[in-house]
C-alpha cells in the first residue's frame, strides 16, 4: 500500500502543475473552441428546421467520424508534450522512491488526465447544445432527418442509419467516449515512450501516429491497392482493422452484418497496445539519463 500511495502522490503532483499553467489553459480553451466549431453544423441545422436534439446527440454526431476524433486528439500533443515531467521536485521524489514507482505515477497521471480531458469534451458539447436538447433516451427528429434523408452526408454530419436503428443515445455516447479515450490514451502512451528515447521524440511520434490513421482512410487504401469503387467495401474493412483512428470511430465497427472489428475487439486493441507502451516505458526508465536544470544526475533505483 505504501508504494500505491507513492504512485498516487506522484500523479497528484503532476496535476498540481495545472494551476495557472498557460499550456494547460490553452489546451482546454482550444478543445472548447473545437467543440463549438465541430458541433455548430448540427446546432444550426436544428435551429433552421425547428427541431430539438437528444442531450448527447451533439457529442455523438460531432465525434462520430475519424476527422473529428483526430482533430481533438491532436491537442494531446500540447497536453503531454513535456511527459515525463522533470520538474524541480523530481530529484527529491527519486530519493524517497525508485524509478519504477515514479514512472507508474507518470502513467497514472497520463491516464487520469486523458480521462479528464475526454470528460471535458463531453460536457462541452452537452453544454453547447443544452438550449435545444432534452434528456430522454430517444433519438430526436433532428437525428432522423440527418440519417434517413441523406442530408447529414451533404453537410458533413456523420449521422448513420445503422447507429440509429441498432443502439440508443446514451449507450452510443458511452461507446464513443470509451473509444475516444482508448485512442487518446494510446496516443499519449506513444508520446511518453518516445520522449524517453529522444527529446521531442514524442511530438514527432504523436504526429506520425495521427498521420497514419488519417492516411488509412478507405478511399486512400482503395487507391493504394488499386481497389475499384465497386469493391470499396474491402478497403473499408482493411482500414477498419489496421488503423487505430478507425478503431476509435464508432460507425467503423461491425453491428452483426459485416467484417469490421467488433466494439470489444477495439477495446481489446487499445488496452493491449497501451499496456505494451507502458511496459516498454517502465523498462526504458531503468536506463533513462535524467537531466535537470543546472545539473545532471542518473539516480540508481
Amino acid at each position: 500500500m505504501y508504494k500505491v500511495r507513492q504512485v498516487l502522490f506522484i500523479a497528484r503532483s503532476n496535476f498540481r502543475k495545472w494551476h495557472r499553467n498557460p499550456q494547460i489553459i490553452m489546451c482546454f480553451l482550444l478543445a472548447f473552441i473545437f467543440c463549438f466549431l465541430l458541433s455548430d453544423k448540427v446546432m444550426q441545422f436544428a435551429q433552421e428546421h425547428g427541431t430539438y436534439l437528444q442531450g448527447m446527440e451533439a457529442f455523438i454526431w460531432t465525434f462520430g467520424d475519424a476527422q473529428s476524433v483526430l482533430a481533438i486528439s491532436i491537442l494531446l500533443l500540447l497536453l503531454f508534450s513535456d511527459m515525463p515531467s522533470l520538474s524541480n521536485e523530481v530529484p527529491y521524489l527519486m530519493v524517497r522512491t525508485d524509478r519504477r514507482v515514479w514512472m507508474l505515477g507518470q502513467i497514472v497521471y497520463l491516464i487520469s488526465a486523458t480521462f479528464c480531458f475526454m470528460v471535458f469534451i463531453l460536457l462541452a458539447t452537452v453544454l453547447l447544445s443544452a438550449g435545444r436538447a432534452y434528456p430522454a433516451n430517444l433519438w430526436s427528429d433532428t437525428a432522423a432527418i440527418l440519417g434517413y434523408s441523406g442530408i447529414g452526408e451533404k453537410i458533413a454530419v456523420p449521422s448513420f442509419v445503422k447507429v440509429l436503428e441498432l443502439t440508443d443515445p446514451y449507450r452510443c455516447t458511452l461507446h464513443i467516449f470509451l473509444l475516444m479515450t482508448g485512442y487518446a490514451v494510446s496516443m499519449a502512451g506513444v508520446i511518453l515512450l518516445l520522449n524517453l528515447f529522444r527529446s521531442n521524440g514524442g511530438m514527432i511520434g504523436g504526429v506520425v501516429f495521427s498521420g497514419f490513421g488519417m492516411l488509412m482512410n478507405p478511399d486512400i487504401v482503395a487507391e493504394w491497392f488499386g481497389i475499384s469503387m465497386e469493391k470499396i467495401r474491402f478497403a473499408n474493412i482493411i482500414s477498419g482493422w489496421i488503423s487505430p483512428l478507425n478503431h476509435a470511430t464508432y460507425y467503423m465497427h461491425s453491428f452483426g452484418y459485416d467484417n469490421l472489428p467488433k466494439l470489444w475487439q477495439s477495446y481489446l486493441f487499445f488496452s493491449l497496445f497501451s499496456m505494451l507502451l507502458f511496459v516498454v516505458s517502465l523498462m526504458k526508465i531503468k536506463n533513462y539519463p535524467f537531466s535537470f536544470t543546472g545539473s545532471q544526475t542518473a539516480p540508481s533505483s
